[in-house]
């Protein structure tokens, strides 16, 4: 919400997923209220196109969100917001899970029990991947030479269907080793839409970075990269994927990881207790 120490229009690209708003599996409870999160949507709107590059495309991961029996429409809610704080709609892809995959009960389920009109739900395998632009893109301000390194291999394009609006990929599975308790999305969301988004040392920014795959991807793609997380307990695991932790042996010796911690102002880190905490609270107070 607050992104003082990057300067204006200094990033070519933007990926990010936010907390999906009090999703039962993961944010139980964290919003006080639905407000609240388009609240939190409408500063990183404002930011974020503070700080992006004339022509430059923010990717919006999110989903809409059942809560408590209510299904709230976030991914209409959050196109207006970036739209109203000037951000093109440029387009939406959808990324399927795979087919055995739920995270929480099924929905479906109901009209095995009550087989009658009025009793269906469907089971979501479902994400949104929105794409924002701002303004329009000069492809004549990149030269020749990182156009040729930045090329997207056509076969690799191809072969995965990237031409589709309809991604299938293997999202990262709860409890994986490196993403307890963090809704991670999968490596190869950042890994597109860095390839076909942004050049060869260009900067990615991630503003909610969580376990920090896509300033791993980044990294791997040879792109610069700035991560915002407010958890304080995940830069260890954060230094650790992004291959800057004990184990060196990935990645480009040359490149440096600078973390700038907050000491000041309304937005500093918290801790994962506090969170946990918060959510706990909230669930008590509603329930």
């Amino acid at each position: 919400m607050d992104m003082s120490e990057i300067e204006n229009e200094s990033i070519q690209l933007i990926i990010t997923s936010p907390p999906y708003f009090n999703a039962p599996f993961d944010y139980n409870g964290l919003f006080n209220c639905y407000e609240q999160y388009l609240g939190v949507l409408k500063n990183v709107a404002r930011e974020s196109f503070r700080v992006l590059k004339e022509g430059r495309i923010f990717a919006l991961n999110i989903d809409d969100m059942l809560v408590k029996g209510e299904k709230y429409p976030i991914v209409a809610d959050a196109t207006k917001i970036f739209q109203d704080v000037g951000f093109r709609y440029r387009d939406r892809i959808i990324w399927k899970k795979p087919d055995g995959y739920l995270r929480i009960s099924k929905r479906s389920g109901v009209v095995l029990q009550n087989p009658y009109p009025m009793y269906f739900y469907p089971d979501n395998l479902l994400e949104s991947i929105i794409i924002f632009q701002k303004g329009k893109f000069n492809y004549r301000t990149i030269s020749s030479d990182i156009r040729e390194l930045s090329k997207i291999d056509l076969k690799e394009f191809q072969n995965n269907a990237w031409h589709k609006t309809l991604w299938e990929m293997t999202n990262v599975l709860p409890g994986s080793k490196l993403e307890k308790n963090i809704a991670a999305f999968p490596e190869q969301l950042p890994y597109r839409l860095i390839k076909l988004f942004s050049y060869v040392g260009e900067t990615v920014l991630d503003p909610f970075l969580g376990s920090g795959t896509t300033m791993k991807v980044a990294r791997m793609l040879k792109r610069n990269s700035i991560g915002i997380e407010i958890v304080k307990d995940l830069e260890g695991v954060i230094r650790n994927k992004t291959g800057f932790g004990n184990k060196r042996e990935i990645f480009n010796d040359d490149d440096e990881l600078i973390i700038i911690e907050r000491k000041t102002g309304k937005y500093r880190y918290v801790t994962a207790d506090y969170i946990e905490r918060k959510k706990r609270a909230s669930n008590e107070n509603h329930g």
